[in-house]
């Protein structure tokens, strides 16, 4: 094991996954000694798991993007493997124009590829499907709103009803603000290309897959217990893993990084930080003001969660699919729900009795939600779920989940910001930044910014002379 000593600060999952790569938790050789800094009383951050209802479910976060590989080798590595499945075959739906209609098939994003499919949803108005059929060219350079240009495209009405809930469904955000380049990569050199977009996206979702292969994963028991199981492994591999440790301060020294926290003072070769902007700004005003700069402008929503445990025997009829979104345009008080026993075969085998499912609520500039009582967001979500699926029975168990400032906002000009950021990181030395705010806000995105941060200061990572016993002091 190399002698270096690295504080990785934040126990989110993108932290925990770095201390993992760096502690060889996560499989391949220990690379330094390493201690965790977690504010809060738990790991995890929006991978949370809990009880309601007496049944084990998701909290936060419930699925991965599995055919991207991060968290699914992650899970494996920790010994997750056996617990892996993925969603049932149920289908989801959008909650829009006073009827439930079924998504369209061939879309990426809510952006379509097939428009016999998206005819036959009936989820557009005939003048709004008359519009997509007649594509406008749109001129696109370095990058481009992905709901300006699609709705220059194809019509506002695409925007409004299929782009605007699939992406609020992943950044709580506004479609006509969240730069394509940033959240929807695969899409711009469709776009810059200037063919058709129907046409580029249809080739994109027809790409042959892996043969069993699934688009998304979870884990028995909910995703809630990936970070719990990294968090073990890195103890077992000699993590220092604390808890309610705030960082007060952070400057860097001719020998490496100075770290005051809980009432101590660390010192470290290299520092991690995988915490959110506002706090990594914060922590690098001092050494790292353009950075920190930088930092301070990454805009967050709030969102909310509220999961209600039902009696099946309590329902006329349990509701079928897995869910709905809910476009904005449509004005209501939930912006998705889920159907969680229909989504997760495991958790219909493990509560065959009750129906778990959740709703959502809270968007960009919209998070009044987050201020009201728990009695409150759980009344409005029954309001339009009786409206929606006409569910008139009364949970027996609830529980609300609030993550105020909980998804960074990704405008035109992220990728340019995120550059920046780590060019004065890299300009200060022995720092690295990872997390939801710089590559993607998706779970495997959060894991591989964690495998970068750690290359990032992979130089300072030599092995250890003679036997490797050789220790330094971290604290004072």
């Amino acid at each position: 094991m190399s002698d270096a000593q690295v504080v990785v600060v934040g126990g989110g999952i993108a932290g925990l996954a770095a201390a993992a790569f760096l502690s060889g938790a996560a499989g391949g050789p220990a690379r330094a000694r390493v201690t965790v800094l977690e504010a809060s009383g738990r790991v995890g951050g929006k991978l949370w798991g809990g009880e309601v209802g007496g049944v084990r479910v998701d909290l936060g976060a419930e699925s991965v993007l599995a055919r991207r590989p991060e968290a699914v080798e992650l899970a494996r590595a920790v010994g997750l493997g056996a617990e892996l499945e993925p969603p049932t075959t149920a289908k989801a739906a959008i909650w829009t124009r006073g009827a439930l209609r079924p998504l369209p098939g061939g879309q990426v994003m809510g952006v379509p590829g097939d428009l016999e499919a998206l005819a036959a949803s009936g989820v557009l108005s005939a003048e709004g499907l008359e519009r997509a059929r007649h594509e406008r060219p749109t001129e696109v350079g370095a990058d481009i709103a992905i709901g300006r240009y699609v709705a220059d495209r194809l019509g506002q009405e695409v925007v409004d009803r299929l782009v605007e809930p699939l992406l609020g469904g992943v950044y709580a955000g506004r479609a006509e603000e969240i730069s394509l380049r940033a959240a929807v990569p695969q899409l711009l050199p469709i776009a810059q290309g200037g063919g058709s977009l129907v046409a580029g996206v249809h080739a994109l979702a027809s790409r042959p897959q892996v043969v069993g292969t699934p688009v998304f994963q979870g884990l028995r028991g909910g995703l809630g217990t990936l970070p719990e199981a990294v968090a073990k492994a890195c103890v077992e591999a000699g993590v220092d893993l604390r808890t309610d440790t705030p960082v007060d301060e952070l400057r860097r020294t001719p020998e490496g990084w100075r770290v005051v926290a809980g009432g101590e003072v660390l010192i470290a070769d290299a520092v991690v930080l995988a915490v959110p902007a506002p706090a990594a700004a914060r922590l690098l005003r001092a050494d790292a003001p353009a950075a920190a700069v930088e930092l301070d402008s990454v805009e967050y929503a709030g969102m909310a969660l509220v999961t209600l445990a039902f009696r099946r025997a309590d329902l006329a009829e349990a509701p079928g699919g897995s869910g709905f979104l809910v476009p904005p345009v449509d004005g209501r008080r939930i912006k998705a729900s889920t159907f969680s026993s229909n989504k997760w075969g495991w958790l219909a085998r493990s509560a065959p009795d009750a129906f778990l499912l959740r709703t959502s609520l809270g968007r960009h500039r919209e998070e009044q939600a987050l201020e009201l009582p728990d009695e409150e967001l759980v009344a409005r979500s029954l309001a339009d779920l009786e409206e929606a699926i006409g569910l008139t029975a009364r949970p027996y168990d609830t529980f609300v989940s609030r993550f105020t400032a909980g998804l960074p906002q990704y405008p035109v000009g992220h990728a340019d910001r995120v550059a920046r950021v780590r060019a004065a990181a890299r300009a200060v030395g022995g720092l690295a930044l990872c997390g939801a705010a710089y590559d993607g806000v998706g779970i495997p995105a959060c894991i591989g910014s964690a495998a970068a941060a750690v290359a990032a200061i992979d130089n300072l990572l030599t092995p250890a002379t003679g036997d490797g016993s050789t220790e330094r002091t971290m604290g004072a």
